[in-house]
């Protein structure tokens, strides 16, 4: 966490006989990881780490993340979705999220949170949906989801200011409720980031900004983006608290992210919070990383994988074996094969519903085209 000094006590303790200038102000950014890459604990795991059930929970929510990234990516290779973000190696940012997340929190997140998605009860077969090209597939209309929270984001950033938005009328309000904005580290570049940070600040809004730092903004590596030693002090010129966490550490995630949230919840403000992680896939299934990227930095970054590091974690402590995991992957596995079928088996929508996701109230002068096409599909049908 960013530590503030007071300006007239930093004041006070320098020494500034004969000089012209002065320290007003220092800062601080702190790093926090709970494991190490094989699932030892490095520092005293915070209380709900030493629960084996609630961690067997997110663990199980992880793996459920990463065998449904596996078969989107096979659904877009055999033209049964359209491009899709894979989200392989950055399940524990994901997660951690929307499990620390109260149910009335507000989630604004980018095409890669996956796993905070489906931590948040957002149904496997309506994100593929969304993916086939149907909007029906964020409408979260289902009894026990979260209404609430928007559609996925892919303009970069351009969550950022509504997620300030929606903060604030969580404080007009005086709802003990938290926006959370979810986005990358080419995110961070971005105009929409920075004005919606200050304003969070200024108005000390109830809003966690989390900066996924996954090593690439596409193509672009993370040394060339920013040169700020780290993303987290980016919050330190809009007066908010800023962070950095081992982003495949699922426990760290989860901690700051409970830590954050409960401030927030309270009136304590905005924060920021960086998880450093690697995406281990392609940019899009349109994108070829080999093309940016060296196979040795590809294969250096599978030793931190998260799945694998709270496995180990979890072995380690007795609460996990080898025939739990071989169940765990066999149910799971059963679970996304009836929601690729659900999937599957939803008709197309109507052509003329594309009319139904850009107005809260059709302009008039749309009614006619909305109405032609209509009838053109009634006439395709007979």
């Amino acid at each position: 966490m960013s530590t503030f000094t007071d300006i007239a006590a930093a004041r006070r303790a320098v020494d500034d006989r004969g000089k012209a200038s002065r320290a007003v102000a220092r800062f601080e950014v702190r790093f926090t990881r709970y494991l190490d890459q094989d699932g030892n604990a490095v520092a005293e795991l915070p209380a709900f780490a030493r629960d084996p059930a609630r961690l067997l929970s997110v663990y199980r929510n992880m793996v459920l993340t990463r065998l449904f990234d596996r078969k989107a990516v096979a659904l877009q290779r055999t033209g049964q979705i359209g491009t899709y973000p894979s989200s392989l190696g950055q399940e524990a940012t994901a997660v951690g999220i929307g499990a620390a997340m109260a149910r009335d929190d507000v989630l604004l997140c980018s095409y890669r949170e996956t796993g905070a998605m489906l931590a948040r009860g957002v149904r496997m077969s309506d994100i593929l949906l969304y993916w086939g090209g149907d909007e029906r597939g964020m409408a979260y209309t289902h009894p026990g989801e979260p209404r609430q929270d928007f559609p996925i984001f892919v303009p970069i950033a351009s969550q950022a200011p509504q997620a300030a938005g929606v903060a604030y009328a969580f404080k007009l309000r005086r709802e003990p409720r938290v926006a959370v904005c979810v986005l990358g580290d080419g995110g961070s570049s971005k105009g929409d980031f920075y004005e919606a940070l200050n304003a969070a600040g200024v108005w000390q809004l109830p809003l966690v900004f989390v900066i996924v730092n996954n090593g690439w903004a596409i193509s672009v590596p993370r040394e060339t983006q920013s040169h700020a030693q780290t993303l987290a002090q980016k919050a330190i010129a809009a007066g908010v608290e800023g962070e950095q966490v081992d982003g495949n550490d699922l426990i760290a995630v989860y901690d700051a992210l409970e830590r954050s949230l409960g401030k927030a919840r309270r009136g304590g403000g905005p924060h920021v919070v960086e998880a450093l992680t690697y995406r281990m896939h392609d940019h899009t299934t349109a994108d070829d990383a080999r093309r940016y990227r060296s196979a040795d930095e590809l294969e250096s970054n599978r030793a931190l994988d998260p799945v694998e590091r709270l496995r180990k974690h979890l072995v380690g402590a007795g609460a996990w074996s080898d025939p739990d995991e071989q169940r765990l992957q066999a149910d799971l596995e059963a679970h996304v094969e009836q929601a690729v079928e659900e999937y599957l088996a939803t008709g197309a929508p109507a052509p003329e519903s594309m009319f139904e996701h850009l107005f809260a109230q059709l302009p008039s002068a749309l009614e006619p085209q909305r109405d032609e096409l209509a009838a053109e599909g009634d006439a395709w049908k007979k």
